[in-house]
């Protein structure tokens, strides 16, 4: 290679890093997601180049359907709120406005809760609402996969869209990356309608390959919905190396399903383009012995404020009795940090739940190196013995429960597209008091002599991928 060529090379590839890194500092980011992508690069600079080129690419100010789209959609939920509506609890009112005017998450009204802690629980309810749907069935899994579970769910929507039910399924197209297009090719021909969220195809998929859809849900005659943390893989209903898979999902009627609804409708716009509304998708009407209220909000990376964050933090500030957590991922922002520490350290009976192992050794890591601190604060750490926890539950008080899809880490809040339940609703909080009382049943809870007695060098390496816990 001739020498001028080679300068010249280097000079670009000088240029990109420098580039690269006037970006990211450009972009005001918050401190502790920028400072790792600026290590990699400086140190790694190849590396980093090329993690940044298809990781790093900042998407918030991208929009995945128009204000207006979005605005049309949501009239039909302003269209069913009922004039006679339960009150909330009042000091939840400035959570609830947060959720209505960043997130767009209407109250809803009189939802009826059904709870499964076993996927194979959840599989037969599916199945069964399946094979009994008439008008319309809409899924959105993360993960879908072809082995037994696959299968099953593939065979039921078959046979409805041969019936003539209108079947509409959006899978993530990296969660789902086991399963090839023919896998669905029998569903098609059936009538049935099937995308991948944000394709990734090279060289075109840069920017999108780390900000997934994460969301799990379905919305069936648009009177029976399902929102929790089960995606369909035969490890949620068989176990795997790590064990049973002990997990959340939940079925629900009433006005709840409007918000689902919603927010499929939405992922569905921005995925094909093809609006689709109507009084028949938000048949949904509350349930007038439930005296409760939910809000459906949709958390991505797209525009300016992490909703879900936000959201998240202000009900752990709002908190006066108990905060109780299950999460599989614990990676927190640093307000979200401060604000269980606050907690704790005033008080409140904070609890944290986490697997014993998860599926990635650089993640458990990284989770521990945060527990230090939570301990000193008082608050109780708790490792789940029997199976894989993949759980994800928060209960604020008496009053207050969040379910759905996020975990507890920079993913869910930064890059995902999400979706959680808020629901004011204290007899559902006590059902999921008593179902994280008997979890507890199952788990090691941590003593400071047994923590802070850890080798030297496991220290050290949990405060190594701290550093890169924004990326994980």
């Amino acid at each position: 290679m001739p020498e001028w060529l080679t300068y010249l090379l280097a000079t670009l590839y000088g240029l990109s890093i420098v580039g690269v890194v006037v970006v990211i500092i450009s972009e005001n980011r918050n401190p502790l997601k920028s400072l790792p992508w600026l290590v990699v690069l400086l140190l790694a600079p190849i590396v980093g180049l090329v993690c940044y080129f298809f990781f790093g690419q900042n998407l918030s100010k991208r929009r995945a359907i128009s204000r207006r789209t979005r605005k049309q959609l949501a009239n039909y939920l302003e269209q069913n709120e009922q004039e006679d509506h339960p009150a909330l609890p009042g000091r939840f009112l400035p959570l609830s406005h947060l959720l209505s005017h960043n997130g767009q998450a209407v109250p809803l009204y009189g939802t009826r809760y059904e709870i499964f802690t076993a996927g194979m629980q959840k599989m037969e309810s599916l199945l069964r609402d399946i094979k009994q749907a008439e008008h319309h069935i809409h899924l959105q899994y993360y993960i879908i996969d072809n082995d037994r579970a696959g299968a099953m769910l593939r065979e039921a929507l078959i046979e409805r869209a041969r019936a003539g039910v209108e079947v509409r399924l959006l899978y993530d197209d990296v969660g789902s990356r086991g399963v090839r297009k023919k896998f669905f090719d029998e569903l098609v021909a059936a009538g049935g309608e099937v995308h991948s969220f944000l394709h990734v195809q090279f060289p075109r998929f840069t920017s999108k390959v780390n900000y997934r859809n994460h969301r799990k849900m379905v919305i069936i005659d648009g009177c029976v919905g399902y929102i929790g943390g089960m995606n369909i893989a035969d490890r949620y209903l068989y176990g795997s190396e790590l064990g049973p898979w002990r997990d959340t999902h939940f079925r629900i009627e009433g006005g709840g399903v409007q918000g689902l609804q919603h927010a499929f409708l939405s992922d569905w716009y921005a995925t094909t383009r093809q609006r689709i509304e109507g009084t028949t998708y938000f048949l949904a009407q509350a349930i007038s012995e439930e005296q409760n209220v939910i809000q459906l909000l949709s958390g991505g990376p797209f525009g300016k404020w992490r909703v879900l964050l936000q959201a998240v933090s202000m009900a752990v500030m709002r908190a006066r009795r108990r905060i109780w957590i299950e999460t599989p991922y614990f990676l927190p922002s640093e307000t979200l940090n401060n604000a269980l520490q606050t907690a704790a350290l005033a008080g409140v009976d904070v609890r944290l739940i986490l697997p014993l192992r998860s599926d990635s050794k650089a993640v458990d890591l990284a989770i521990h190196s945060y527990i230090d601190d939570m301990m000193r604060a008082g608050v109780k750490i708790y490792f789940y013995m029997a199976g894989f926890l993949h759980s994800k539950l928060l209960i604020i008080d008496d009053e207050l429960a969040l379910f759905g899809s996020s975990n507890m880490d920079f993913r869910s809040f930064e890059h995902n597209f999400e979706i959680n339940a808020f629901a004011y609703d204290r007899r559902l909080v006590n059902r999921l008091e008593t179902i994280m009382e008997q979890d507890l049943t199952r788990c090691h809870r941590l003593t400071h002599s047994e923590w802070f007695n850890r080798s030297p060098i496991r220290r050290f390496a949990e405060s190594v991928m701290r550093l890169f816990s924004p990326l994980l």
